[in-house]
């Protein structure tokens, strides 16, 4: 990239940068309102775990090497997110995610029904369910015992649970309990047996699924590897080829190409989603007054 080309798109990303870093400033001294925790957080906490962990520091090595070698900031970058995202293309992680979140609440529920058959009520029940219960649901599952262990009503612990857990498959399971907890009727065991066979039973169809498309992400990964390969492979062993590139243009052309990469990777992924029922239990208890009758009553009557 020659210096009267470079000049124009030098000139961009240090204006970028300066106003980047006005914005954080003005961040730093103003701050923000606090917000209830949501689902919008959970995922910017997440992104940002991916960021710290070892994959992180590999995709941020891989966008090094390939700057230095073509001197292309999108290729760069491009880069960078295929390697922090490699294993979500096709949608493989996010499935084995939910199947492990599946069966650890299958897991959980013949815990829990164990735990009721030796004649213990459902909140000495649910403390105990948490030494033996998965990493998947482990984090939820503590939450709702240190609420319950704070004198939360256990219909308002159990919402909070289904609303951390986000999985229609627990809905089932938390709307039973809540009933439970609040008629105090008998049948709660054989209720969990039945939900946690259904459990199971959708599990092994999830694997059954998983495992015909197994083939088809496999093909996807090769696909995406051999295209951003070749033309990695042109950019420093063809420089004549790849030149008009070098240019700022060719920079803006090489972005709307890199667009048109992460749309098909996004529709591959779609294709390849599980596609779940709605949740039965809808209501957002952070949205709520929390311990009023209103909040409860309403979230038995969804349960119901």
């Amino acid at each position: 990239m020659n210096g009267s080309s470079a000049a124009p798109l030098l000139a961009i990303v240090v204006g970028a940068v300066v106003g980047g870093g006005l914005l954080l400033l003005i961040v730093a001294i103003r701050g923000f309102p606090p917000k209830p925790p949501s689902k919008k957080s959970g995922r910017v906490e997440s992104l940002l775990r991916e960021l710290l962990s070892i994959r992180g520091a590999i995709a941020l090595v891989a966008g090094l090497v390939v700057l230095v070698a073509t001197g292309w900031i999108v290729a760069a970058v491009g880069t960078a997110l295929l390697a922090l995202g490699w294993r979500g293309i096709g949608g493989a992680a996010g499935e084995r995610k939910a199947m492990a979140r599946l069966e650890g609440l299958a897991l959980w529920t013949e815990s829990l029904r164990d735990t009721i058959a030796g004649a213990v009520g459902l909140e000495q029940a649910i403390p105990s369910s948490l030494r033996a219960a998965a990493p998947a649901i482990q984090g939820p599952l503590t939450r709702m015992v240190d609420r319950l262990h704070t004198r939360t009503a256990m219909p308002e612990a159990l919402a909070r649970f289904s609303d951390d857990l986000d999985d229609p498959s627990a809905d089932m399971i938390i709307a039973a309990l809540g009933i439970n907890a609040r008629l105090r009727g008998p049948g709660l065991r054989d209720l969990l047996s039945a939900l946690a066979a259904s459990l199971r039973e959708e599990l092994d169809m999830r694997r059954k699924i998983n495992a015909d498309r197994r083939s088809t992400r496999r093909s996807v990964q090769i696909v995406v590897a051999v295209s951003v390969g070749l033309a990695l492979l042109m950019a420093i062993f063809n420089r004549g080829y790849v030149q008009p590139y070098n240019t700022a243009v060719g920079q803006i052309v090489l972005l709307a190409v890199a667009g048109l990469y992460a749309v098909a990777f996004l529709w591959l992924r779609n294709l390849a989603r599980f596609d779940t029922p709605e949740r039965l239990l809808t209501l957002t208890p952070s949205a709520a007054p929390a311990k009023t009758p209103e909040t409860v009553a309403a979230w038995q009557g969804g349960a119901e």
